[in-house]
């Protein structure tokens, strides 16, 4: 027969095993997100960031630029609580959005996700020199350069096929 004792030490001991499993399913579900990249996690977390930073600027500016007016409507005109300074800092708000916007994604770009912004400069450069360029082989250099710089493969190679001359000879 199994002592009392035994059942009580047995059942202190039990929860601690399952609040460990269950503790460490979230942190596994996570670590497999971000590892394995699901569900796109690298434009939620790029989004978040971005949105983040903008939501912050963007409310310090907002009430910082009708603290300031309201003060210099106060003043100069001697109103209390000026309509015009709500009206003007809105409207800087709006104008301001787009521009801060693509700045703050290209800095978080260019700190966190170096390996897009690095492919999307070297693919802007060379369609820069396929407009430009007229030799072939200087061309052909030029791809497999950035196949080598964007894709970074074991090899590159460029098969060509030969032409016997023009069509219908």
């Amino acid at each position: 027969m199994i002592s009392y004792r035994y059942r009580v030490c047995v059942a202190m001991i039990h929860p601690i095993p399952t609040m460990v499993n269950l503790a460490l399913l979230p942190l596994s579900i996570g670590l497999a997100i971000l590892r394995y990249h699901l569900w796109d996690i690298d434009v939620v977390i790029r989004k978040t960031l971005v949105y983040s930073v903008l939501t912050v600027l963007l409310s310090l500016v907002y009430f910082g630029s009708v603290v300031l007016l309201q003060a210099l409507s106060r003043r100069l005109v001697g109103v209390e609580q000026s309509m015009l300074a709500v009206v003007i800092s809105t409207l800087a708000i709006a104008a301001l959005f787009t521009p801060l916007r693509r700045r703050i994604q290209d800095a978080i770009d260019r700190r966190f996700f170096r390996k897009k912004t690095n492919a999307q400069q070297v693919l802007a450069r060379f369609a820069q020199t396929t407009r430009d360029e007229t030799e072939l082989d200087a061309l052909l250099a030029e791809l497999v350069q950035v196949v080598d710089d964007t894709l970074q493969p074991e090899h590159v190679s460029v098969w060509l096929r030969e032409t016997k001359g023009p069509k219908g000879t």
